[in-house]
């Protein structure tokens, strides 16, 4: 079935204020080398077709790098795109824009500073998407000779899902990966034994936080929170509440059973709920320090983790594979596609996509992974240097990042339109004690209604 969303009045508007207020200089097809001097062994006088030849350098270009999904910091920006372009373009620019809040994309493509590369997540992909506002890569790609066989095929995949008629609309660029996060001070002040370097269950985790929910000393700790409820679990099976191919719920299916009793099981733990305080974010392990293990992606916690360190306050922690179910064990979490896409109207799209083809280098793309980031090709040479240019990885089971594979990205469309009814269904099971098939039927019937008018608004 194509999932392919059709053109809207909306898209048409884009399009054509793209085509007005895209600004941008010289051709597509500026050349970068220079031609030395004929060579003759004649000492005669040199003639004129003989003289030396230069041809013009490149005209400046100035492309502007829109930031529309994801955490990409100043210094992130430097170190992965600015600084590589200019070394080995020195006449292009990159100019990023970072919208305030608020500002919805729709707004940004509208302005006067329509965005050359597009930098995107697979959540924020498709509001795009809907917009019509990508190029397609695959002739790009062709005419500068980029083999996309360089690529993770499980981010190749998840992006190409994206389309289901062949475009390649965006590149990955990064993944981001989950791990189970743990404080050893909570472990060692309980006598609890670390996590395995092996990967182990959901139900193994929870007899972990078991032992490590209690209460000590006035402080309430908490030994797991599964990170958004449902969110983390049915990225173990890559699994949404609609079929990426048909747009049917899904929720009535033995995974997502197993999804929603496995969280009942976590807030039923006693001393997990608290008033009404049923989830324990980032700040209840860094901050409040209260929180034994949080199963997250590396992005969202290396960053606040080096920053601790920076303050003189580290935290005492250290890394395991994150956990799935019995029979889905040795797969992660669900690919997080980090990726990067040049705008339909672009004047520049030559020099756009050679900016990307070079991101996604060797020698760039270790620069990704010494600091932080999983690389996006497939070279696991790379993956040995994960982390080696910050000083809070040092000396942490960097290897048990690596023990997983993530099963490829494929959801629907409108999947972010109704993924709220799953929180709300776990809302309920953690404050209200409503039962796992309660729950799944109201979830369901809610998306079903709210089905019934995207089938109108998103066509």
């Amino acid at each position: 079935m194509n999932r392919k969303s059709k053109t809207t009045a909306l898209t048409m508007a884009l399009i054509s204020a793209f085509a007005l207020s895209a600004c941008g200089s010289g051709s597509d097809n500026a050349p970068s080398s220079t031609a030395g001097a004929k060579a003759t062994d004649q000492p005669s006088e040199t003639k004129a077709s003989e003289a030396p030849v230069t041809e013009a350098a490149p005209e400046p270009v100035t492309l502007k790098f829109y930031v529309g999904g994801g955490t990409l910091t100043d210094t992130e920006f430097k170190l992965f795109f600015e600084e590589p372009t200019k070394e080995k373009f020195p006449h292009i620019t990159l100019e990023k824009i970072v919208p305030a809040d608020g500002v919805k994309p729709a707004e940004v493509l509208t302005s006067n500073d329509v965005p050359d590369i597009i930098y995107q997540t697979s959540g924020s992909y498709y509001t795009f998407q809907e917009l019509g506002v990508f190029a397609d890569l695959t002739p790009l790609a062709e005419k500068h000779g980029f083999d996309t066989k360089r690529l993770k095929p499980v981010l190749l995949d998840s992006v190409l899902n994206f389309s289901k008629e062949g475009e390649l609309f965006t590149l990955p660029f990064s993944s981001n990966v989950a791990a189970l996060f743990y404080n050893k001070d909570i472990f060692d002040k309980f006598g609890v034994a670390y996590p395995p370097d092996e990967q182990i269950t959901w139900d193994a985790l929870l007899d972990i936080s078991q032992k490590l929910t209690r209460s000590d000393g006035g402080v309430n700790y908490i030994g797991t929170d599964l990170n958004n409820g449902p969110a983390t679990l049915q990225g173990s099976y890559g699994i949404f509440a609609l079929d990426p191919e048909s747009g049917e719920p899904t929720l009535q299916s033995g995974q997502w059973r197993r999804v929603f009793e496995t969280v009942q099981k976590n807030v039923q733990l006693p001393g997990f709920v608290q008033g009404e305080q049923y989830q324990y974010d980032r700040d209840s392990f860094i901050v409040d320090q209260n929180l034994a293990i949080r199963p997250t992606l590396l992005a969202n916690l290396i960053g606040p983790l080096e920053e601790l360190r920076a303050q003189g306050k580290p935290l005492n922690w250290d890394l395991a594979p994150i956990p799935n179910f019995e029979d889905n064990l040795g797969q992660g979490k669900v690919a997080n596609v980090h990726s990067v896409s040049i705008s339909s109207v672009s004047k520049h799209k030559d020099e756009a996509f050679q900016v990307l083809a070079h991101i996604l280098s060797d020698d760039v793309q270790r620069i990704l992974s010494r600091n932080g980031r999983v690389p996006a090709i497939d070279n696991p040479e790379l993956e040995k240097e994960f982390g080696a240019d910050i000083e809070v990885l040092k000396g942490k089971k960097i290897e048990n990042i690596f023990k997983t594979k993530p099963p490829v990205l494929d959801q629907h469309r409108l999947e972010g339109d109704v993924s709220k009814h799953v929180t709300q269904a776990f809302a309920d099971i953690a404050l209200k004690g409503t039962d796992v098939n309660t729950a799944i039927r109201a979830a369901e019937e809610a998306i079903r209604k709210d089905l019934e008018t995207l089938k109108i608004t998103k066509p």
